[in-house]
């Protein structure tokens, strides 16, 4: 699989995650196979703002619920964005991960 196919399969999982949910990297790529990929779902993302359709990249942060790419999406939009949607954001950090994590592997149909 190229990178031009493996990008277009991750925006399309990402397209896939409904407004006030979240998923991780390493979940979209072990979703795709590529288990060991977490980091190039990452650049994938970071890549994805003039993507079309438009992409929720704000919606995919790290295992942890961190939201490690925040630098990218400028301020504190990222955070906004998701707090919009009732994700609750507390320094960087989603609350109640558990509760808004998508696994693309038991919720989406391959």
């Amino acid at each position: 699989m190229t990178e031009y196919n493996f990008f277009t399969n991750v925006y399309d999982v990402a397209r896939q995650i409904p407004s006030g949910r979240v998923t991780s990297y390493g979940a979209i790529a072990s979703y795709l196979g590529a288990k060991r990929s977490s980091r190039v779902v990452g650049y994938a993302m970071q890549v994805a703002g003039s993507v079309k359709p438009p992409v929720p990249a704000h919606r995919v942060v790290n295992r942890l619920g961190q939201l490690t790419a925040a630098t990218h999406f400028g301020g504190n939009t990222m955070a906004q964005l998701l707090e919009s949607e009732g994700v609750t954001v507390i320094k960087d950090q989603i609350q109640d991960f558990d509760k808004v994590f998508l696994d693309p592997t038991v919720e989406l149909a391959l």
